[in-house]
């Protein structure tokens, strides 16, 4: 059972005294325990708790190291405090400072609040800050925050309803609740609970006016953020750890096999997409897995009975510019002379009644046989399942695909000693790290993509995240847009989109909904046509083969733009796809128009997700925005209706922003690294550097006008009422006279 969050289950903690101070930590002694606070960067605190023996010991053991190192890239703190009493000389509350950013802390009872300037952004609960429960070896703490009555709570991971999650109940552990460690409210503040433990958030869904968090674990561990939505993904990501480059194949546009589909029907539809001029550029591969070891010995081989020839079939790809990325299990079939061996080897997760490993029921990776899981707390196990990875990917595999997010039921225990929520939250981490040092750990710098629906803490080092398979229907069509802008707001950077799914009956997929489907996921990091007969673009009529052509090439000249955003991730932690309350959290208007989103800083997209031309469309204010369809400017802050046939979308480009295009493609192998980009549109004067080729293009005003170095070569499209004029690479941009 969840723990509780109710402050009655567990003791309140109340007096606070001082003890020491550093440059970057405070300490207190709170009822016989131990608080440190910590000034961990700019704008952050970290909040430690816990017996003083457990917090002062300098020689942690190598398990509790590599744990801390899984959740956290940056250990050290990077700011700075200055502690000052309330109320001197008889203190009641104790003041740290970081710039204009400040955590005040009350005494008796305990109890905090933050402030940016004169402003209040987060308060804890009155006379239930925090509370602590030890029953047995487990401990649980209870941190207790108020919340205004419109304050909404954002983050937490995957959601298909209202983005705002308040009134939710989530248990980390429990697959199904797709949960991530980070909430932040538009109001100023953010949450990151440090664990691999359980943590239960409860949303406001029991008080109406309190969000609970209670986590298990012997030390309570959390961060607090301060600052605008932006800054604290930027916080959180350099915490946590950042995502490398995907590289230039995974930007194209994928094609998912059909269940039971042969690979030379696959073959077959790629060779069609190239003789009607449609871009591709990668096959996934379908379940059950392709590779695995085999069932007499620990050899790690295609399934020849699907592939038989493993390596004339991803020749036949390579043939024809195509990538391909293939399901794998980290795990052996069990009642097989592997299994029994590694049984008695240890290597396999195991039953703490006997000893024995567990025979988890089969799922679609095994195509339905019972395995045992391969115990990748063991850097025997780890090491051997990463080095066999690594053979595929040296034989022209380019990415695995692996799901290890499961329901590892509590009495399994790996050899590190980890189970219950511990193993279940810790064990999709390791096998996607594990993918992703066979892919992209040998290469400075790190590149290359890992295809998973897994959602654990520090996710977002590990690219590639792929979508929900949703109905073919238009609410399926929200669903995965409402999954991305939730992940986004989550701190995970990419989400890739099905087109359809070829799981779910099809006869609701209109040309209508398919071409707005597609256009849609144009807009996004990337997405995957469903290799289902009736999923293909052959399948429809000729002018719906012409309107997946129109946005195809939209998708390919896109390349270089989407490219620059996944670059600015890597700096920022800022998503692909961005919602509005993310993108513009002092509009709070704009919050409600929610499946609207930014995509990249330049382009405000507003999806069709109903049949009908006419579109509504909400632009924030603060900036004037500009129709790519028409080049009329329109301030923001308000609202409109936009007929749109289905060779558009209501797409803006926000004023002071460039969009940089490359040419048309039906591959990524046709790009020239050296001239990616074709074409410069600008939204008015500009502002901002463009989000690709930052260290080749750079924008400076003076004198009234835009100065931009580096564009050589290529064609400039300017807003109305704007002069351009070229001296080589060198572009100036005025007023027209």
């Amino acid at each position: 059972m969840p723990p509780k969050s109710d402050p009655a289950h567990v003791t309140q903690l109340t007096s606070l005294k001082f003890r020491t101070v550093k440059s970057t930590r405070a300490d207190f002694s709170i009822d016989d325990l131990l608080l440190q606070v910590e000034a961990h960067a700019p704008g952050v605190y970290r909040l430690r708790c816990a017996e003083s023996k457990v917090l002062l010991d300098d020689k942690p053991g190598a398990r509790s190291r590599a744990h801390a190192e899984m959740l956290l890239a940056r250990q050290e703190p990077a700011g700075e405090l200055v502690v000052s009493s309330v109320a001197p000389p008889d203190p009641q509350g104790w003041r740290l400072t970081q710039g204009d950013i400040v955590l005040e802390i009350d005494t008796d009872p305990f109890q905090f609040a933050l402030y940016r300037g004169e402003h209040c952004v987060l308060r804890s609960e009155f006379c239930a800050a925090l509370g602590r429960r030890v029953a047995g070896d487990v401990c649980t703490w209870r941190l207790g925050l108020e919340l205004d009555c419109d304050e909404a709570l954002y983050g937490l991971g995957e959601t298909s309803n209202d983005l705002d999650r308040r009134g939710e109940h989530l248990v980390s552990d429990q697959p199904q609740a797709r949960a991530l460690p980070l909430v932040w409210s538009p109001a100023g503040w953010g949450l990151y609970v440090n664990t691999l433990g359980r943590v239960e958030h409860d949303l406001a869904a029991t008080d109406p006016d309190t969000y609970a968090v209670s986590l298990q674990d012997r030390i309570f561990d959390v961060f607090l953020f301060v600052g605008e939505p932006v800054e604290i993904l930027n916080q959180y990501s350099a915490l946590t750890g950042r995502a490398g480059q995907p590289g230039l194949w995974p930007m194209g546009v994928w094609l998912d096999q059909a269940p039971g589909l042969s690979i030379d029907s696959v073959l077959e539809t790629v060779e069609q997409f190239r003789a009607d001029g449609l871009g591709l550029d990668v096959v996934r591969l379908a379940a059950p897995a392709v590779c695995g070891f085999q069932a007499d010995k620990a050899v790690f081989e295609w399934d020849t009975r699907r592939v038989p020839a493993a390596r004339t079939m991803l020749t036949r790809f390579q043939a024809l510019n195509m990538q391909v990325a293939a399901p794998t299990f980290p795990g052996v079939l069990a009642d097989t002379a592997l299994f029994n061996e590694w049984e008695d080897r240890g290597w396999l997760l195991t039953n703490d009644a006997d000893g024995s490993a567990h025979r988890f029921a089969g799922n679609a990776m095994t195509a339905g046989r019972r395995f045992g899981l391969l115990d990748l707390t063991h850097k025997d196990v780890y090491k051997a399942w990463s080095e066999r990875q690594r053979q595929l990917v040296d034989e022209g595999l380019g990415a695995p695909d692996c799901d290890a997010q499961l329901d590892i039921p509590d009495g399994i225990t790996a050899r590190g000693g980890e189970s219950g929520a511990t193993l279940r939250t810790l064990y999709p981490l390791l096998a996607r790290r594990a993918l992703f040092d066979a892919v992209a750990g040998h290469k400075t710098p790190q590149e290359g993509v890992v295809c998973s629906t897994d959602l654990f803490p520090a996710l977002q080092r590990f690219p590639w995240q792929m979508g929900p398979r949703v109905p073919n229907t238009w609410a399926g069509l929200e669903h995965t847009l409402r999954c991305a802008l939730s992940l986004g707001a989550s701190g995970v950077p990419v989400q890739m989109h099905g087109l359809g799914s070829a799981g779910h009956p099809v006869a609701s997929m209109t040309p209508e909904l398919y071409i707005r489907w597609l256009a849609t996921n144009v807009f996004s990091a990337n997405f995957s046509f469903q290799g289902v007969p009736a999923l293909l673009p052959q399948a429809f009529d000729a002018r719906t083969r012409e309107l997946v052509q129109h946005w195809l090439q939209w998708r390919y000249r896109l390349i270089p733009y989407v490219l620059g955003i996944i670059e600015d991730s890597v700096r920022t932690g800022l998503p692909v796809q961005r919602s509005m309350a993310l993108a513009f959290p002092a509009d709070t208007l704009a919050h409600a128009w929610d499946t609207q989103y930014l995509f990249g800083p330049a382009l405000l997209v507003a999806p069709a997700l109903h049949e009908g031309r006419d579109i509504k469309v909400y632009l924030p204010k603060g900036d004037a925005w500009w129709d790519l369809n028409t080049g009329w400017r329109y301030e923001g802050g308000t609202t409109w209706t936009v007929e749109a046939g289905l060779d558009t979308l209501p797409i803006f480009g926000r004023e002071g922003h460039m969009l940089c295009l490359g040419p048309t493609a039906q591959s990524t192998g046709e790009f020239n690294s050296a001239r990616i980009l074709d074409e410069v549109w600008m939204f008015g004067m500009p502002e901002h550097s463009p989000v690709v080729m930052r260290n080749k293009i750079r924008v400076m005003q003076m004198q009234g006008s835009s100065y931009i170095k580096g564009l050589e070569g290529l064609r400039i499209l300017p807003s109305e009422g704007l002069e351009v004029k070229r001296r080589g690479a060198e572009v100036r941009i005025s007023r027209a006279r």
